[in-house]
C-alpha cells in the first residue's frame, strides 16, 4: 500500500513493502513522474517440500504518481527501513502558503 500526504512544506509518501528487500527497491523521478519499482524474490524452494497453498505474492512491481510542478524534485529524501519506504518531496519557496502583512494607514 501507498500512503500520500501533504504538509505546508511537502509531500509524504510511505509505501508498505513486506517481504521486499532495499536492494531490490528503487525510486526515480524523470519528467515529473515519480516511479518506484521493486522486487519480493522467492525464498530458496526445497524440493522435498509439498506446498499445499501460497498467499504471498512474489513478483515485480512499478508504481508511478505526477508529482506537481512545484516540487524540489532534486531534493528528495528516502528511507528504507522494517519494509517500509518513505520518501520526503520538498514543495518549492512559489508553493508553500505565505502570509502577507498589509500596513493599515
Amino acid at each position: 500500500t501507498m500512503d500520500i500526504k501533504e504538509n505546508k512544506d511537502s509531500y509524504m509518501i510511505k509505501a508498505e513493502l513486506p517481504g521486499v528487500d532495499k536492494e531490490n527497491v528503487s525510486v526515480s523521478i524523470d519528467n515529473g513522474v515519480l516511479t518506484v519499482k521493486g522486487e519480493k524474490k522467492i525464498e530458496k524452494e526445497e524440493k522435498d517440500d509439498k506446498t499445499h497453498r501460497i498467499e504471498c505474492s512474489y513478483g515485480s512491481f512499478v508504481r508511478s504518481f505526477t508529482l506537481p510542478r512545484e516540487v524540489k524534485s532534486d531534493q528528495v529524501e528516502a528511507s528504507f527501513k522494517d519494509g517500509v519506504l518513505n520518501l520526503k518531496i520538498p514543495k518549492s519557496e512559489e508553493s508553500k502558503p505565505k502570509q502577507i502583512d498589509i500596513k493599515i494607514k
